[in-house]
């Protein structure tokens, strides 16, 4: 049991809060005491702050994630006639990457394990977007998902308790004592399940700007590498983009109307910029599997990639012909003047999507399927004076007011000389 290592949490806390390296013992006795609730919240909530403020050693990550991981299970796709392959990303405003990418990847021949979560804040949870098709469920037994890997080649599908219960815990606290932050707690949190998940390959995500975790390139660097570092210690092909997140993704913020933005990428269509990172992620994952021989971009072309998808939505349940819900209200904010848009800020339209109802302040929420924002314009794009510039949805038309507060001072109107594109990937990190 987990009080029988000559250890105790006021000890470990101490030794983190003055600076110190903990050892191996500390770690896999805190990890597990706090596991099975003999370290109490408020203790790991210091030590969680004492991590934030003074950092751990790569050794110190690396140690902290087998815990996490021997926490739980450890998933087994040897028995699959596939590689596998999977994408983590940190998140972002209109991040609807995964819808599209996994129905991608598995008409290449590769299968896509994506166990994903649900939205906190202003980004969007792939599980809520995916709940907005009528039936579709997010619940798989560890047999289901492995005979749906086979069967259709992606599944998209809630992590099980038994996978790193560890960080199921420490989730939930640091997201309520302001130690989300912490990179070595980030980056422990996000291989723990990937690891733990068995998948062969994995490419990351690591989202840029002001829409993101990671506000500057530095940051979002030494996140990448620590955690390409801890994927291939552990044997996992780890490969990471960075990404920038400072303006949103696509056209559309929200649950149904991204689900609606990755059915448009899957015909073949959708916004320049969501299959630009579509199939820079896709070519990644191939290579990782070693299927570098096939070309994504033929699979959205085909159609056969959407044939992938309509599967995976009926192998869970889902109607993937079934009308998606639409919100009962709606209010079109006009361009104020006639120009280029210059600034279209991520972070502004994530919150104006979160209070009209498309995501949680409490995990317990309930998130509105047909809530969110639809831009008309992106920026580069000019605008026109009294034409839409973005549409609000929401099934309460009293919170539309607030939701406008953050988008008055998120997007800037100037000449088109003052606007220069940033790359989409900035830069690849091995």
């Amino acid at each position: 049991m987990a009080t029988d290592r000559g250890h105790d949490a006021v000890e470990v806390i101490g030794a983190k809060r003055d600076g110190q390296e903990l050892s191996d013992s500390q770690i896999d006795w805190v990890v597990d005491a706090y596991t099975h609730g003999v370290v109490a919240d408020e203790q790991m909530a210091a030590l969680a702050m004492a991590i934030l403020l003074n950092g751990m050693s790569r050794r110190e990550i690396g140690r902290w994630t087998a815990a996490m991981i021997a926490s739980g299970e450890r998933m087994d796709f040897s028995s699959l006639s596939r590689p596998t392959a999977d994408k983590h990303s940190t998140g972002g405003v209109g991040d609807k990457i995964t819808l599209p990418l996994a129905p991608v990847v598995a008409a290449c021949g590769v299968a896509v394990p994506q166990l994903s979560g649900r939205g906190l804040g202003h980004t969007g949870g792939t599980l809520d977007k995916l709940e907005s098709i009528p039936g579709w469920r997010a619940a798989l037994s560890n047999d289901e998902l492995v005979a749906q890997l086979e069967s259709v080649g992606a599944v998209v599908c809630a992590a099980g308790d038994g996978l790193a219960p560890a960080d199921k815990k420490l989730y939930a606290l640091r997201d309520v004592t302001g130690t989300v932050p912490a990179i070595p707690l980030i980056a422990s949190s996000i291989m723990s399940k990937k690891i733990a998940e068995g998948t062969g390959a994995l490419v990351l995500d690591v989202k840029v700007g002001t829409g993101a975790f990671m506000r500057t390139v530095d940051e979002a660097r030494e996140l990448a590498t620590t955690m390409v570092a801890l994927g291939q210690d552990a044997g996992v092909h780890t490969v990471a983009l960075l990404t920038d997140m400072s303006t949103p993704l696509g056209l559309t913020a929200g649950n149904a109307l991204e689900v609606q933005e990755s059915l448009d990428v899957l015909a073949g269509g959708g916004p320049a910029d969501v299959v630009e990172l579509t199939l820079a992620l896709a070519r990644e994952m191939l290579t990782g599997a070693g299927r570098d021989d096939v070309d994504p971009a033929d699979k959205l072309a085909d159609g056969s990639a959407m044939d992938v998808w309509r599967a995976m939505i009926s192998a869970q349940g889902g109607d993937p012909s079934a009308a998606l819900p639409t919100a009962r209200e709606s209010h079109v904010v006009t361009a104020p003047a006639s120009g280029t848009l210059t600034r279209l800020d991520a972070m502004a339209v994530g919150l104006a999507a979160w209070r009209l109802g498309a995501g949680r302040a409490r995990k317990e929420d309930a998130v509105q399927a047909g809530a969110g924002v639809v831009w008309h314009v992106r920026p580069g794009e000019a605008v026109t004076e009294g034409r839409p510039l973005f549409t609000l949805h929401t099934d309460d038309a009293e919170r539309i007011p607030r939701a406008m507060e953050p988008l008055e001072g998120g997007y800037e109107i100037g000449d088109a000389a003052a606007y220069t594109a940033e790359p989409l990937v900035i830069e690849r990190v091995s």
